[in-house]
């Protein structure tokens, strides 16, 4: 498929994973993507209660070159002369709970309880309420863009908690209005599954990398959300896959002195015996990671799009181009799963 019609399978896509696989890494890739392509993306990330500045949203703004710090109001991260933006902004309970209440008339209350200093406490009170309320602002968004409104992301990209949360975050909902009696805290929890619900308003992409952990936590993750939340599953993004060397299947000092000299180079005992070593690492590596994507395929019948590793001990605008670079290749061929 090419890459508008994989952006524009759900208005909203969710994107989660194990910590550590790079979940908000592939959030900022993806909405770049959506970028090139002359859309708006809103990356929307989920703030602790109480937290203000998460380690997630500095990640984000450094990926694309900045360091403003994401908070309730979108920042913009990058816009290109086709009309195509992105920008995010940071989610919490309590300022979803004051919007919530603005929108519903209560404005006097919602100042009563932030001048209190119980504006937390109330948002999460109630057993699944936070959720409820952060899942109702992006279906706020997500009608907005429904609707073409002017000031509309035409894509949002959930950055969701990892994968042990993101379950529970999304089934939250279904909780909440099974429980609620009625009124406005129900109708909330409703629309917002009806959301959830929809494969044209809403979809998952899961992240991995291809190491066994992750790869195990994927597929249950992924059954979860299938079999519990009923929010369909777009794709796997395997992330951080080494580039395939083509390295002999044994490595000798020999060969590789004669290699060297070949090129011009004269490497001593040490330097020989450091790259035999090295080159059977990255063997055993490159081994074990296309283990993991095959069983990762049998396991999961969704396309997988493969990200690069990338060397370095930061990400910024550099590899921000490299990684959607391979996105879009991957997105226009994605492997065949079994």
């Amino acid at each position: 498929m090419g890459p508008l019609t994989f952006l524009r399978q759900a208005r909203v896509l969710v994107v989660t994973g194990k910590g550590g696989v790079g979940k908000t890494t592939v959030s900022g890739v993806v909405a770049n993507l959506a970028v090139r392509n002359g859309l708006r993306a809103m990356v929307v990330q989920i703030g602790a209660p109480g937290a203000r500045h998460e380690p997630e949203a500095a990640q984000l703004s450094r990926l694309y070159g900045q360091e403003e710090a994401i908070g309730y109001e979108a920042v913009l991260l990058d816009a290109n002369e086709e009309g195509g933006e992105v920008a995010a902004r940071a989610l919490w309970p309590d300022t979803a709970l004051v919007e919530y209440l603005h929108r519903h008339g209560m404005r006097r209350l919602s100042r009563r309880l932030v001048s209190s200093g119980a504006l937390d406490v109330v948002a999460t009170a109630v057993p699944g309420m936070p959720d409820v309320l952060l899942l109702g602002k992006v279906k706020q968004m997500e009608r907005a863009a429904a609707a073409g409104e002017p000031d509309a992301a035409d894509l949002i990209v959930l950055d969701a908690p990892a994968a042990g949360h993101a379950v529970r975050f999304l089934q939250s909902p279904h909780g909440v209005a099974d429980a609620a009696g009625g009124g406005p805290v129900r109708q909330q929890a409703e629309e917002v599954v009806e959301m959830l619900s929809d494969p044209a308003r809403c979809q998952v992409i899961l992240v991995t990398t291809p190491e066994e952990t992750p790869v195990t936590e994927t597929v249950e993750t992924a059954n979860l959300i299938e079999g519990t939340v009923g929010t369909k599953l777009c794709a796997v993004v395997v992330n951080a896959r080494f580039p395939v060397l083509d390295l002999p299947a044994s490595l000798h000092h020999a060969e590789l002195a004669r290699a060297a000299a070949a090129a011009g180079t004269k490497l001593g005992a040490a330097e020989l015996e450091s790259l035999v070593a090295a080159g059977r690492v990255r063997a055993q590596r490159q081994e074990a990671q296309a283990a993991q994507v095959a069983r990762l395929a049998r396991e999961l019948l969704l396309p997988q799009l493969e990200l690069p590793f990338c060397f370095g001990s930061e990400l910024g605008p550099d590899e921000l181009e490299l990684l959607t670079d391979a996105l879009e290749a991957a997105v226009a061929g994605p492997a065949e799963v079994a």
